[in-house]
């Protein structure tokens, strides 16, 4: 589910734009500049609500700029770029893996400025993919649903309370479909190569009917409103976004291992105006690493020495080696080991 901001203008193109091409987009939404200035197309995996503070002040700087932002998942971000050559300005996504793939394919644009120079080596690739958040893969429970019972902090203890009250959360956990998410799939194989218990804990919730979904989102307000109990690998920034569930739901980093993602921007090769794409990516840049804006930058502060603090926290490192799992014996070994776990019909 996606929430719009009010204030900014919801156009009903989406039918529109699904129907001219083959990927499928969730919303586009407008955000009009002064006059007849330019417009910056992006393309991104960020909830509209989440990003417009971000927008918004672009726009404060760059008055004239007209920008449209259209929301899509992962997986069809990457099928509008590679596959299709759809024409945007700037790609955002949450899934580190096919970000790097994209610029590694060869379709994406380098950017060099003194806003990525801020950036350090392991938050950016070949200058051609930058990290402007990081954000942790958290469980999100209904303290209602576990009235009574310890809440768990580990995967070895969710393990536990499940398998000891199977009727009460039977059909009430919810996790990514990583078959579709490629967020999802990112944050799984890498929980695969932090601990073998991520594969227990998948063959209990597999056990249970765990419901399997496309977004962070949607997975938070099944949360609040006690669809399920507990939603396992969700995005925490999302999550703590949602003041208005303050009480209804519970916000929980596991403390055996927290796995840290870099949402990243690129700039598609055939990008129409690299120059306005490049002042867009630089703002990103300052608002997270050169910390030029605070109040208009959603995400929690970035840290350039993540996990010197908390040794549970494990970022993700842009890199090659989240082509691993994107290699087509690997992924689809991956897949039919996860469903045999997740998927016990």
């Amino acid at each position: 589910m996606r929430h719009l901001v009010p204030a900014a203008l919801s156009l009903a193109l989406a039918l529109f734009a699904t129907a001219a091409q083959g990927f499928e987009i969730e919303t586009v939404t407008e955000f009009p500049g002064a006059g007849n200035g330019p417009a910056l197309r992006v393309i991104s995996t960020a909830d509209t609500d989440l990003f417009t503070p971000i927008i918004l002040a672009f726009q404060r700087d760059n008055p004239d700029v007209t920008v449209s932002y259209t929301t899509v998942s992962s997986g069809q971000l990457m099928q509008a770029i590679a596959r299709e050559g759809a024409v945007y300005d700037v790609a955002i996504s949450s899934a580190m893996d096919l970000q790097t793939k994209l610029a590694n394919d060869g379709f994406t644009r380098a950017r060099r400025s003194a806003a990525t120079a801020l950036v350090p080596p392991w938050g950016k690739w070949r200058d051609h993919v930058f990290a402007f958040t990081q954000e942790p893969a958290a469980v999100v429970i209904s303290p209602a649903a576990f009235a009574g019972l310890d809440i768990p902090r580990t995967r070895e203890q969710i393990i536990a309370v499940l398998r000891a009250h199977p009727d009460r959360f039977r059909g009430r956990i919810g996790t990514y479909d990583v078959r579709a998410s490629g967020l999802g799939y990112l944050f799984a194989t890498q929980d695969s190569r932090n601990s073998e218990t991520f594969w227990r804990l998948a063959e209990v919730m597999g056990g249970l009917g765990a419901r399997l979904y496309c977004c962070s989102s949607d997975m938070i307000e099944d949360v609040a409103s006690g669809r399920i109990a507990l939603a396992y690998n969700v995005l925490g920034s999302y999550a703590a976004a949602r003041r208005d569930l303050a009480g209804r739901i519970e916000i929980i980093e596991p403390q055996d291992f927290t796995t840290v993602m870099l949402r990243s921007a690129l700039i598609p090769a055939n990008a129409p105006d690299p120059e306005l794409a490049g002042r867009f990516v630089d703002h990103l840049l300052r608002l997270s690493w050169g910390k030029a804006d605070p109040a208009a930058y959603p995400f929690p502060p970035i840290d350039a020495q993540p996990g010197g603090d908390n040794p549970a926290l494990r970022p993700i490192r842009l890199g090659p080696g989240l082509l691993v799992y994107l290699d087509d014996l690997k992924r689809r070994r991956f897949l039919r080991a996860w469903e045999a776990a997740m998927v016990q019909n």
